[in-house]
């Protein structure tokens, strides 16, 4: 989970650029499966934007993250030096290793979405009645 949060709202200039970092290294993601993408969901709370990603492995994300050939770097980069720790925009992050076999995605009367879009799902059922 990764995601940036509105301290400052008047200080457009701080985060319009973070707020748009986002879906730049998105795409450049989704145009190439290699990098390890396997799907994100949205979420806007307040003044909080959450992206959860899919990711093949651990490895595959700091590859990501740490390469000089894709965009994250720059982008932090230009957030450290722009923003740094002034208050006006924060950001975060949250990484959990999930091992295959150790998770369950249930839908039932909805589309399939988040992990079971990323990495498949077993059809669900109805609930059982009590």
């Amino acid at each position: 989970m990764v995601g940036m949060r509105f301290n400052s709202l008047w200080k457009i200039h701080k985060w319009w650029p973070a707020l748009n970092a986002m879906p730049k290294m998105l795409i450049e993601l989704a145009q190439d499966p290699e990098l390890g993408l396997l799907g994100t969901r949205f979420s806007r709370h307040r003044r909080t934007i959450t992206v959860i990603q899919y990711w093949e492995s651990f490895e595959k994300l700091m590859e990501f993250s740490r390469s000089a050939e894709q965009q994250h770097r720059t982008y932090w980069k230009w957030f450290n030096s722009s923003v740094g720790s002034n208050g006006d925009v924060g950001i975060w992050h949250e990484l959990y290793r999930i091992s295959p076999g150790s998770y369950e995605a249930r839908y039932v009367n909805m589309p399939v979405f988040g992990l079971g879009e990323a990495v498949g799902h077993t059809p669900g059922r109805s609930a059982d009645p009590a």
